[in-house]
């Protein structure tokens, strides 16, 4: 009975060394990782602010079904209206194309497409605005690039979609597809290249504005969309010179008495069809700060396209100005620290300058700051190190995200992360109810080891007087 009852005290303790080893075997040098990899969300310390939209309304109603502006500079949405709604995109599809365009070429300036009768049979009939072009005319990439987006020239998106796709037009549609997917566009389809009405052709005004924000970075994309007049000469014939003009009133002074002309708008397209009444996507530069807006399916014969445009960039100039919210340079609170040898506190900083689009009565401390930290970090702890995030908002409306990093370098003390660890272990709940198991174990077997001896002393008098 006696070897029974060690041989179950020696299981227990076996049960209670396994479920206590893993707190042993961890490793020390991943422990200053604890609080960014476990507690906290893994954030790179390179990431940028990440903008929300924080739409204000203004004291105005749209003539166009669906909007958006945009501050560029911050990539805080201020306004928007029927954003996610689909809607047909017309002419302002020209954007994806040239993006689609310049991805296939090795150089603009040299590489050159012929306008064939192929392509230009596939047009007639079609009601098409185009640059003017002639079968058998040859441009450089470059140039069919100014013919496709200065006076919409469907002969040059058609021309440059022929060229990049191998004589595969619906190849080059399959690339414009694959490019808005690559962009995050969640609800976008393109069927041509020059923005032609097909039911299966739409995009909404959030998605227009992703592809515009990407083409802005490409190679004379800005310059071109910026043009209001062009004077196209083909490569094969230098006597010939055609002037083609802006679509684009906003940007033009010279066209219909400056009666849609905003002096701060830089391009970008526009579009229209029956199907998708007037669009126009376009950017504004201003006291500093950069707008992109988008207007879709203006179909009251206004023109509100270009006035709504001009309305919104107004506002936004006018009621709004950038702001900085919290300096990189001072501390904004503190966090538990571990580990560390007299110190119990974190201080922490956002991780960059943060400013944000505020109207222009609305100080900067009226934005609040909410930290998404861990409960604890762990030293050591290096300065600059990222240690959770902070989101912006105002009037409930979130403005941004950003990273929060340590104000200082704390090393650890071993000493205090033994003795941490060990205090861990003796007050988990694991412990102290394995502990309580064996100590009643334990007192079960001094228990039973007494009545085992009070019982073998008895058979002991028995035997003795049997034998007397």
């Amino acid at each position: 009975m006696k070897k029974r009852l060690l041989s179950l005290l020696a299981a227990v303790c076996v049960a209670f060394a396994g479920c206590t080893l893993p707190v042993y075997a961890e490793d020390p040098s991943s422990a200053a990782s604890t609080a960014s990899s476990q507690a906290a969300p893994q954030v790179s310390s390179t990431a940028p602010i990440q903008n929300a939209d924080a739409t204000y309304k203004p004291d105005f109603q749209l003539g166009s079904k669906a909007a958006i502006l945009i501050n560029l500079d911050t990539g805080t949405t201020l306004f928007s209206q029927n954003a996610d709604e689909k809607m047909y995109p017309a002419s302002t599809t020209k954007i994806m194309t040239y993006m689609v365009v310049m991805d296939h070429v090795k150089n603009a300036d040299t590489e050159t497409a012929t306008y064939t009768e192929e392509v230009a049979n596939q047009l007639k009939g079609t009601g098409s605005s185009v640059a003017g072009m002639e079968v058998g005319d040859v441009f450089t990439i470059h140039q069919l690039l100014y013919c496709m987006m200065v006076p919409s020239g469907n002969d040059a998106a058609m021309t440059l979609a022929n060229y990049i796709g191998g004589g595969d037009i619906n190849k080059f549609v399959d690339m414009m597809n694959q490019k808005a997917k690559e962009l995050g566009c969640q609800n976008t389809h393109f069927a041509n290249p020059d923005g032609l009405h097909d039911p299966n052709h739409y995009t909404t005004a959030r998605d227009m504005a992703i592809i515009t924000q990407a083409a802005l970075r490409y190679n004379y994309f800005q310059e071109i969309v910026n043009t209001t007049t062009y004077y196209a000469t083909p490569k094969n014939r230098p006597d010939v010179s055609r002037t083609l003009s802006t679509t684009n009133f906003l940007i033009d002074r010279n066209q219909q008495g400056q009666k849609y002309w905003y002096q701060y708008a830089r391009g970008v397209k526009t579009g229209h069809t029956d199907q998708a009444g007037h669009c126009l996507v376009s950017t504004a530069i201003a006291e500093g700060q950069t707008y992109l807006c988008v207007t879709m399916g203006d179909f009251t014969g206004n023109r509100c396209d270009m006035t709504d445009t001009r309305s919104l960039y107004r506002w936004a100039y006018q009621n709004f100005q950038l702001k900085k919210v919290v300096s990189a340079s001072m501390p904004i609170g503190e966090v538990t620290l571990k580990y560390a040898w007299n110190k119990e506190k974190l201080q922490y900083q956002p991780e960059q300058d943060i400013s944000a689009i505020l109207p222009n009565d609305v100080a900067a401390s009226s934005v609040e700051v909410t930290p998404n930290l861990p409960d604890a970090v762990e030293a050591p702890v290096k300065k600059g190190q990222v240690i959770g995030t902070a989101t912006l908002t105002y009037a409930k409306q979130k403005l941004a995200t950003v990273n929060l990093v340590a104000s200082e370098s704390v090393s650890r003390s071993e000493w205090v992360h033994s003795a941490s660890t060990a205090q861990e272990i003796f007050t988990s709940p694991w412990f102290i109810l394995i502990a309580s198991i064996i100590l009643l174990l334990v007192v079960i077997y001094i228990i039973l080891a007494l009545i085992y001896g009070r019982n073998k002393r008895h058979m002991r008098k028995v035997k003795k007087y049997k034998d007397f």
